[in-house]
């Protein structure tokens, strides 16, 4: 840190010089273009290697700067380089003294555990402070030789203070955490710090005589900073590797969950798609084959994405394969479902929308739990909404369900989704809606449910439009679609 010696270094006219003190210089030189080097290093490796997100590489570079900026101007042979006044050298050091030390301390805020981000929080604000102060005293008249004298003493107490906190901090990091050792590299480089810190300072106040060789106890906690900064960001990436590996697993686990084909019946046409958001998803759906003739066919919405509602997906995968004996009563399949996920978790809930076929008597049965309508469309009417809505499943034990029953003839169409369709949001924020959708499904009555399903999910793509941010991906929620057509059915009681 700064100290008196620094501001004779900047007063001393330049005699002549020998050879010791020219190869004196030129070590601090070379001392300085190392740590610019350095510091340019770290700053490409922050940026190179954004994806770890850790800012003790700005900081740690900040560091390194700002202390070879002040190393260089102090050199005789680097001030005759330049034109400037001598009082111009002057400032530019104490400006880079009284703002050192906020990079070193927003670099600890980094490596701190939470129960000591508040103490740097405060520290950092007095160190601004003092920065301010500093920077605005000389103009106000105050004596350079006396503020860095003023300085050198807060130094010395920051020294007292840092190393009681230090032990603090390595009492409290376990011996063998990541932590732990981060936290006894840091003591171990800043202690040789603080010993050739307080001899500059020392040399400062005229205590002891000799000249100042701060520099080499910086070139060892510039070391320890090193260390610490280079094992956070490998470890932050070797972090962000797991994670991509426990998603790979994930999507590949959701994979075998999802249906590979759709059931053939004769008389019945099921197209399926299913376009996850992200790699793991909350969208679901199923069937129940009970036999040639019935068949159930749920879809499912769990709140939230990613790995947590991909395992409530998984949960409730073999939570519908158990309701097989209800398959053909819809709003008790859901009540077995809503009694077996209720307590299972607390932040989320699903939403569903069940379909029981009964092409013996050519009718179906529907019942939801908080799940956007089942769109019903024949040739002989418009699209129906069948909103045989109950609670969301998962957090009401109590909760009952109603089902609706309608008979279908050849040529009609039953469409399930989710709302990832209903949501979808134009660059003026306008949802596509359940009007839009309806007047889509309605104009292609006559398309199959294959063309339906992909220029639905087309035009769902083309109303959403290009991102503004390349970032982030167009789609803004997991869509599912299921379309069960009724090529035949046998004519249902009471019909001719």
């Amino acid at each position: 840190m700064a100290n008196l010696w620094h501001l004779t270094a900047l007063f001393r006219l330049a005699p002549a010089v020998s050879r010791s003190q020219l190869r004196w210089e030129l070590v601090h030189i070379a001392v300085a273009v190392a740590l610019l080097s350095v510091a340019l290093t770290a700053i490409a490796l922050f940026f190179f290697r954004r994806g770890a997100r850790d800012l003790t590489l700005i900081y740690f570079s900040l560091l390194l700067i700002l202390y070879a900026v002040r190393m260089l101007a102090l050199r005789e042979s680097i001030r005759a380089l330049f034109d400037l006044p001598r009082i111009d050298w002057i400032r530019l050091d104490w400006a880079i003294t009284c703002c050192i030390t906020l990079p070193l301390s927003l670099f600890l805020l980094q490596v701190a555990g939470n129960r000591f981000r508040l103490f740097f929080r405060w520290m950092i604000a007095a160190q601004a402070a003092f920065a301010i102060f500093g920077m605005t005293a000389p103009a106000l008249g105050a004596a350079l030789p006396k503020l860095y004298f003023a300085n050198s003493i807060v130094i010395l107490a920051t020294v007292v203070v840092a190393a009681l906190f230090l032990l603090t901090l390595g009492r409290s990091s376990g011996p063998r955490s990541g932590s732990g050792r981060e936290v006894r590299v840091f003591i171990a480089g800043f202690v040789v710090w603080l010993v050739f810190i307080v001899h500059a300072n020392l040399v400062g106040l005229g205590m002891v005589p000799g000249p100042s060789v701060e520099f080499i106890g910086f070139l060892t906690f510039v070391a320890a900073l090193a260390y610490i900064a280079a094992y956070r960001v490998f470890a932050n990436e070797e972090r962000l590797l797991t994670i991509n590996k426990e998603l790979e697993i994930a999507r590949r686990i959701q994979s075998s969950i999802i249906p590979q084909s759709v059931p053939k019946r004769t008389g019945l046409e099921i197209a399926a798609r299913y376009a996850p958001m992200s790699a793991v998803a909350g969208d679901f759906y199923d069937f129940l084959e009970v036999d040639e003739k019935r068949l159930g066919v749920l879809v499912a919405d769990v709140t939230g994405h990613g790995i947590p509602a991909a395992l409530i997906a998984s949960m409730l995968k073999v939570a519908f394969a158990g309701q097989v004996a209800h398959a053909h009563d819809p709003a008790r399949l859901l009540a077995g479902l809503n009694a077996t996920l209720c307590g299972k978790f607390e932040e989320h809930f699903v939403t569903a929308a069940y379909l029981f076929v009964d092409l013996e008597k050519s009718l179906v049965r529907y019942s939801a739990a908080g799940h956007p309508p089942l769109l019903l469309t024949s040739a002989a009417s418009q699209v129906q909404e069948i909103e045989q809505n109950g609670l969301m499943l998962g957090l009401f034990p109590e909760a009952a369900y109603t089902s609706a029953e309608r008979f279908i003839t050849r040529g009609d169409r039953c469409v399930l989704y989710t709302d990832g369709i209903l949501e979808a949001r134009n660059s003026a924020q306008e949802e596509f809606g359940k009007a839009r959708l309806r007047e889509f499904v309605a104009a292609r009555q006559d398309a199959s449910g294959d063309h339906l399903a992909d220029a639905l999910l087309d035009a769902v793509v083309r109303w959403s439009g290009p991102s503004r941010d390349a970032a982030k991906p167009v789609q803004d929620d997991d869509i599912t679609l299921l379309i069960v057509d009724f090529a035949s059915t046998h004519p249902p009681p009471g019909r001719i």
